[in-house]
């Protein structure tokens, strides 16, 4: 079985009719994988609530006080906007609290199961830096959850792999002084943010970054799975592997120039596994509803008994 966490709380962060961000993302994908042939092979779990478990330390490691007091008061005062494109509602503070809940009970489900779990959240959080929100991102999920996982018994390294087809630069940023966790992205280039220069490569070369042209498809990803990925995490060993997993690298989707297919993301799924079992997926960008959920499902099927 494979752990699928979930809530309809995640719903409840509402960022505006016309924002590609939006609570339909979630039901979209919700609605393929359970009419999958597969279905019976996932198994829905709600996140630990926010009351139940104190996480506030986890999102400190990151953040800092201010940044996290700005949201929760923003929220209190009835919504508002970090920046141009991330606004926050009154309920987008405790849903974005429940989004690290769900994370952390996803690496919870890796440690134990030593097999993948897929974290079915919203806000993404690869853009939010330590002391700002920006990108659609309030909480850098990420990056929470791999200090997070550092802190169990036996796991010791811990990598995150970026296929969202924009430049994590908010985990980067975070994680990057760190030579215990690994972090790579595929990003199209130029893309927002503007950041995830080839030759950036952290304080002891943990970082992999891989721009990508406009246009590029599955025969580019294969090729940088294959002769940068998958040696650069080999050589690294991780006990876990966390995917920041976005969906707007498909061609169908309105906010990028990238030409994936929806079945494109099994090809990753397949690549990752050669790494680990210890997977993380968790659910980034992603904005044309059919191709974002088609896409999750063929990201989950190599992950099962059949």
């Amino acid at each position: 079985m494979l752990p699928v966490i979930y809530s309809d709380e995640f719903l409840l962060h509402e960022t505006g009719y016309f924002h590609p961000e939006k609570p339909d993302r979630l039901t979209a994908i919700k609605k393929v994988l359970l009419a999958a042939p597969w279905a019976n092979q996932l198994d829905w779990q709600i996140p630990t609530p926010i009351a139940l478990r104190p996480i506030m330390a986890d999102i400190e490691r990151v953040h800092t006080s201010h940044y996290i007091s700005t949201v929760q008061q923003l929220a209190d005062q009835g919504g508002g906007y970090l920046d141009a494109d991330t606004p926050v509602s009154s309920q987008s503070y405790e849903v974005a609290l429940l989004a690290v809940s769900a994370w952390r009970d996803g690496i919870d489900q890796v440690i134990k199961t030593k097999n993948p779990a897929f974290v079915l959240a919203r806000p993404p959080g690869h853009h939010a830096l330590s002391d700002r929100g920006m990108g659609f991102c309030l909480f850098s999920n990420a990056a929470i959850a791999a200090f997070y996982a550092l802190q169990q018994p036996g796991t010791d390294r811990v990598a995150i792999l970026d296929w969202d087809v924009h430049h994590g630069n908010g985990t980067q940023a975070i994680v990057e002084t760190h030579s215990n966790i690994a972090y790579c992205s595929l990003h199209e280039s130029p893309q927002y943010p503007g950041t995830g220069a080839a030759d950036d490569r952290g304080v002891s070369n943990n970082v992999l970054n891989i721009p990508l042209q406009s246009g590029s498809a599955i025969a580019q990803y294969q090729s940088a799975f294959e002769q940068q990925i998958i040696p650069f995490f080999t050589h690294f060993q991780p006990d876990l592997l966390i995917i920041s997993a976005g969906y707007d690298a498909n061609q169908a989707d309105p906010l990028a120039g990238i030409c994936l297919r929806p079945e494109d993301y099994s090809i990753f799924t397949q690549h990752c596994l050669q790494i680990t079992r210890n997977i993380l997926f968790g659910l980034e960008g992603g904005y044309d509803l059919d191709a974002l959920a088609q896409s999750v499902a063929a990201t989950l099927q190599p992950c099962l008994g059949n």
